[in-house]
């Protein structure tokens, strides 16, 4: 008999997020103009199992760094619902468990040197989720749990006294990771934590990511734009397209069968080294606009397999041969 499967860590349902970006009231009012919303996340849907990496890709613009933001409470969302170890975090983080679930859940941010302040001292920041969360008080014993913590990430207990402007960009990363770590979270949100990094210190970054996840038993939600990033570090992987999964699905399965055109189209922009003589479908059709975004398919204008069903109506995630897609090709099985 199969043992059933674990509860997952990380569960999100329906996740909706808009926008009210018109112009003000007065303006409207002369210039007859009618209010503007941005979907920036629409109906979104995924689950993350414990000690897992989900990674999630897409174009600049498509939502994910709004996802990173709503699943850690910097943002509310319009509907739909967040679940940590099955508590409903949007109703949690307006009542007093607050401080409590906000130990089990960090984020990484994207630009190590935007997201550190300028002004502390090294010791400070990594100390600064100990003293809020009341986990240690005392000098002594802060400044022991702060060394240990930069030995984690590969830093020395000396470097606690400097300030974040006398490290390079990799480390500054690393000190953002030891505070991470500081609360002892179970899931790290990771929104795109290399793509300001050279890539030899992109390397080394990934490296410490997955030995601290190895360590602790980590779960990750691991936000990229680079996809060989992505293939290196995620378990699952979903893409995104103008706030929308269009597939989600194991990573291996992914990198060699993609299903949706849009996967297709981002995997074949990436440069074949080997030479192997695949052939790649160019990319065709202009960005739409977030503010009139396209009918139906939100891909449509660039897909080549595009019919009328596809220009009138929305596909919906569904589960075929094995992987979510959300697309009416595939489910037509149009697709070569």
């Amino acid at each position: 008999m199969t043992p059933p499967m674990a509860s997952p860590l990380v569960e999100v349902r329906d996740l909706s997020k808009t926008f009210d970006v018109s112009a003000p009231w007065l303006a409207r009012v002369i210039e007859h103009r009618a209010p503007q919303f941005v979907h920036a996340v629409d109906g979104v849907s995924f689950a993350i199992q414990r000690g897992q990496t989900l990674g999630l890709v897409g174009e600049s613009g498509c939502g994910k760094s709004t996802v990173a933001r709503l699943l850690v409470g910097l943002q509310t969302p319009t509907s739909g619902e967040v679940r940590l170890d099955g508590i409903d975090l949007t109703q949690a983080f307006a009542s007093g468990q607050a401080g409590a679930l906000r130990r089990r859940l960090q984020m990484i941010f994207q630009d190590p040197y935007a997201s550190l302040n300028p002004r502390w001292t090294v010791a400070d920041i990594v100390a600064e989720p100990l003293v809020e969360h009341g986990l240690l008080s005392g000098r002594a014993a802060l400044r022991e749990r702060v060394a240990e913590l930069l030995a984690s990430v590969g830093l020395s207990a000396s470097d606690a006294a400097k300030l974040p402007h006398q490290f390079s960009g990799g480390q500054r990363q690393r000190i953002s990771i030891a505070r991470a770590l500081a609360s002892n979270p179970e899931f790290l949100v990771c929104d795109e934590p290399t793509s300001a990094l050279d890539v030899s210190v992109q390397a080394q970054v990934l490296n410490l990511m997955q030995e601290i996840q190895q360590r602790h038993g980590l779960t990750y939600l691991f936000i990229s734009h680079n996809l060989a990033v992505v293939r290196h570090v995620a378990d699952q992987v979903g893409v995104m397209v103008l706030g929308r999964i269009v597939e989600l699905a194991d990573h291996r399965t992914l990198f060699s069968r993609p299903t949706h055109p849009y996967t297709r189209m981002l995997l074949d922009a990436i440069p074949d080294v080997a030479m192997s003589g695949r052939v790649r479908q160019p990319v065709q059709g202009d960005l739409p606009n977030p503010l009139q975004p396209p009918t139906g398919c939100s891909f449509h204008p660039r897909c080549p397999h595009a019919n009328e069903r596809c220009r009138v109506e929305r596909p919906a995630l569904q589960t075929i041969a094995g992987v979510q897609v959300a697309c009416h090709a595939a489910e037509e099985e149009r697709l070569p």
